[in-house]
């Protein structure tokens, strides 16, 4: 089983590299882009079969190790 997890900062979090990317696209001439908000992507190729159990497995992993769950948000996406 693949889950894919996305993590991103929270609402409120300062953003310094979301606001540096901001920055650098507006100097080469892409304007409109109104905020940057930069995250972390990851994938986990899992032995597990059982889609309820690889949540919780994954849960446990974001919660103990992927994510800083103070600044962070995460979403799981699961599949076979």
């Amino acid at each position: 089983m693949k889950a894919k997890v996305h993590i991103t900062l929270k609402t409120g979090v300062l953003d310094p590299q979301g606001k540096a990317v901001q920055h650098a696209l507006g100097s080469l001439g892409f304007g409109g882009v109104n905020d940057v908000r930069q995250g972390k992507y990851i994938e986990l190729d899992l032995a597990e079969t059982d889609p309820a159990k690889a949540r919780v497995a994954v849960e446990q992993m974001c919660k103990g190790l992927l994510a800083n769950t103070v600044i962070e948000n995460y979403a799981i996406d699961l599949a076979e």
